[in-house]
């Protein structure tokens, strides 16, 4: 296994440079051997083909850790089925994959390489088909748009009821959206920002910068209203809570990234007696911190928890200012906590390196990360 792994990793960078040549590859192979594919993919490809080279990536890097690969891969093959894929498709696009990583790759690609990918692809795609085949739930959920509220010109909360079929997730988790209305078979994932209901109702953080509102987080955020309805996959993810654990909570959140942290701190006003919880929540602006008010609400009732923001471009503001993984650092050490942390890529990478300096074991930190659109 360690030497399976080591092939996987080590062929890996002699294409990370150029994925998009290899994204590029992988689809004209793949359209090429089956034209009838082209209908399960966006009119615009545009990402689309990060997102499952990411998926990829992601399995492969696991493989050296059974039982994470085997997880991520049953709950992937259980959101997939919401592109209509059959097993006939994966075996398409098997030979679609290694006919791109061959090419891209060059003269530095092998046969101990070529043979390592076949038997990884083959695994992950018994394990895909084997949690989409153990999965009692439909392949997605229709919901109506609820709620709909705008913070300021890039940021909106909205709330869905999923339909007819009850919907089981667990706080800070996330699921796959599509709006069919204005961008069809179009998915991105969003972590939901409250805890389970009975009333099968999700909330949802949602961002885009100015200028992409072509992209489906522009949809939700400016088009989107109640009565909307929207397509919601099966919840997916690892952040959720460990009930079995004793230890106090620290929570770190930048800008949108509240949202799965407020659904884990939902969750413990309903089982919480013992641990102390510290959220440190983070933007750039004051007008950025929307969540905020909430926040403060959820501190008046629970005296095990604290809040505390930051802004990182006001000097001026009444609060911490600075980069949230540095006003963390502050008030440490956290290497007693189990440690929670979600945001942009950037703020993510920033507060893991600022654990790691302080001594956190990894095995206490679980983290999510949410990209610009």
């Amino acid at each position: 296994m360690e030497n399976f792994a080591r092939l996987l990793k080590e062929s890996w960078t002699l294409v990370e440079e150029d994925r998009e040549r290899l994204s590029g590859h992988f689809y004209a192979r793949l359209f090429l051997l089956d034209p009838a594919l082209r209908g399960l993919f966006p009119v615009q490809m545009n990402g689309q083909g990060d997102r499952i080279l990411e998926a990829i990536v992601t399995a492969t890097q696991t493989v050296d850790d059974p039982e994470s690969f085997d997880e991520y891969l049953r709950a992937l093959g259980r959101d997939h089925r919401k592109f209509h894929v059959e097993a006939s498709h994966y075996a398409t696009m098997g030979v679609a994959l290694l006919d791109a990583l061959r090419s891209t790759a060059g003269d530095g690609w092998n046969l101990e390489y070529d043979q390592a990918w076949r038997e990884a692809y083959a695994s992950i795609t018994e394990r895909m088909l084997a949690g989409a085949a153990a999965d009692d739930d439909p392949p997605f959920w229709h919901a109506e748009v609820l709620t709909h509220e705008r913070h300021g010109p890039d940021t909106a909360v909205l709330t869905v009821r999923a339909l007819q079929h009850p919907m089981t997730w667990q706080a800070g988790q996330y699921v796959s959206v599509e709006a069919p209305r204005y961008h069809p078979r179009v998915w991105r994932t969003y972590s939901v920002a409250n805890a389970p209901n009975e009333e099968n109702v999700l909330e949802f953080h949602v961002r885009t910068p100015a200028g992409a509102a072509g992209w489906l987080s522009g949809a939700l955020v400016r088009r989107t209203r109640p009565g909307d309805l929207l397509r919601v996959a099966a919840p997916m993810g690892s952040m959720t809570l460990d009930r079995a654990s004793t230890r106090d909570i620290l929570c770190v959140a930048g800008g949108v990234g509240l949202a799965p942290i407020k659904a884990l701190v939902e969750e413990l006003t309903r089982v919480n007696r013992t641990r102390w919880v510290h959220v440190f929540y983070g933007a750039r602006r004051p007008a950025d911190l929307y969540g905020l008010p909430g926040l403060e609400k959820l501190v008046a009732a629970h005296p095990w928890l604290s809040v505390t923001p930051a802004c990182s471009d006001d000097p001026d503001f009444d609060g911490e200012v600075g980069a949230i993984s540095d006003v963390v650092t502050r008030y440490g050490p956290w290497t007693t906590h189990d440690c929670y942390v979600s945001g942009s890529a950037a703020m993510v990478r920033a507060t893991l390196r600022a654990l790691a300096a302080d001594d956190v074991p990894p095995d206490n930190i679980r983290y999510d990360t949410f990209g610009n659109l």
